[in-house]
């Protein structure tokens, strides 16, 4: 079977598939309504491109993108000599992809921008955030970590939008005590207290979560030592001392919190997600900190916590394919990895298939703030996905329906293995009834 007429059949298997979205920064119905940045520049390159830009030069990027005293013309002629060099990156790609499905239009320059900016207000009314990511996106639901603790019901699409409960602070050591508290209304005055106050955070919001995430791989290093009580209660009375915190102090308390996290999590029956490999922005990668190598004491001292390891761990993504096929409680997500580098993604999906189980990967998370740009990345995902899974069949290592079958398990059936998605609707249903 020639190879267009395999991309053909698998390409529309997938795109009648509903994805699941395993992770957003996706801001609320009320930020895109009224985000300032109704402009289509900022629309269209305000998400990962923008570190692109500047590692091809335009360092003020930023600056032009936002600059209200400069028209469109104006700005798009600053910025446009960096695109023509970063287009074919995977973030370029995704761009591309939001431009033609969102806008209409193949290429991207001063008169098509124009025509798209004169588009721009039919989007920014209440309902089309949802109908750009459940019909055009065709997502089956979206798991969105805003940062924070609340997993409360979104108004706006209360089946369809759910939320992870934060624990980066708490993993960095650099708890919000006094916000716990208003949350709990446990008064945090040890380290016994401080457990109580977590495990009221877990009542209040594990319910109606789907997940628990975490990002501290930005600021301390992946690796987890197991922490005495004493050794943290040391630190943590320091910290309510408000005295300065060594750094080793504040990988004690992290340490101590994040297990807690784990357990909690194992407790309620929710996953934990963890951020590896690649930063996004510009200037500030500690590569030794983001390996997924450096989550096994971890992983191995809570067997009974499923861990969902996001971003591929890239660069270093092939300990984490020998981690998914070791550890029967890990689970490896393609969530950003695609834009971040869609050949390295691809080969990551082949190679996984001939290595691990297929019911330990997930497919697609955009890791965006606006519904415009998960839009053009789950576009970029369903058609690497079918290149990944057609040069399977056309090399002989799986036929057709094995394909789809893989198709159908990654994109959507896994995760609904995972994450308890029906269990987290119902609770979301019975907290919004009156």
């Amino acid at each position: 079977m020639a190879t267009h007429v395999i991309e053909e059949d698998l390409g529309a298997h997938i795109a009648e598939i509903r994805l699941v979205d395993t992770h957003e920064h996706m801001g609320k119905e009320e930020y895109w309504l009224n985000d300032a940045s109704a402009d289509i520049l900022c629309d269209t390159f305000e998400n990962y491109v923008a570190a692109d830009f500047v590692s091809a030069g335009c360092s003020d990027f930023d600056a032009v993108l936002r600059d209200a005293d400069a028209s469109l013309a104006e700005r798009w002629a600053k910025i446009e000599p960096a695109w023509q060099n970063i287009r074919l990156t995977g973030y370029g790609e995704a761009v591309s992809d939001l431009f033609i499905t969102i806008y209409g239009h193949e290429e991207i320059d001063l008169a098509t921008l124009e025509d798209a900016q004169a588009g721009m207000p039919d989007l920014k009314k209440p309902g089309e955030r949802y109908r750009l990511l459940h019909e055009v996106a065709h997502l089956d639901h979206i798991q969105t970590d805003d940062f924070c603790w609340p997993c409360l019901p979104d108004a706006s699409g209360p089946d369809f939008f759910l939320y992870d409960l934060g624990w980066c602070s708490i993993c960095n050591g650099d708890p919000h005590l006094r916000a716990m508290t208003d949350e709990t209304g446990v008064e945090v005055k040890d380290l016994a207290s401080y457990g109580e106050a977590m495990q009221g955070l877990f009542a209040k919001y594990g319910p109606c979560a789907i997940a628990v995430k975490s990002q501290h791989a930005y600021s301390r290093p992946l690796d987890w030592q197991a922490r005495e009580d004493s050794e943290a209660e040391a630190v943590l009375q320091k910290l309510m001392r408000e005295e300065p915190l060594t750094v080793d102090e504040r990988l004690c308390l992290g340490d101590w919190g994040w297990a807690r996290g784990v357990e909690l999590a194992g407790q309620h029956n929710l996953p934990f997600k963890i951020h590896t490999g690649y930063y996004a922005g510009n200037g500030s990668m500690v590569m030794s900190r983001i390996p997924s190598q450096n989550l096994c004491d971890l992983i191995i001292a809570y067997p009974g916590t499923r861990f969902v390891l996001m971003h591929i761990a890239y660069p270093y993504s092939d300990e984490l394919i020998a981690m998914t096929k070791h550890f029967p409680n890990v689970y490896a997500d393609l969530c950003w990895a695609w834009s971040i580098n869609p050949l390295h993604s691809m080969d990551f999906v082949r190679k996984f298939i001939h290595a691990a189980p297929v019911n330990k990967l997930f497919a697609f998370g955009g890791d965006t703030f606006r519904p415009t740009s998960a839009v053009g990345y789950a576009a970029q995902t369903r058609r690497w996905l079918t290149r990944a899974l057609a040069a399977e069949v056309s090399d002989g290592y799986l036929s057709m329906s094995q394909a789809k079958q893989v198709a159908s398990k990654i994109m959507h059936d896994n995760q609904y293995e995972c994450f308890d998605i029906e269990g987290t609707r119902s609770a979301i249903a019975l907290a919004g009834e009156p």
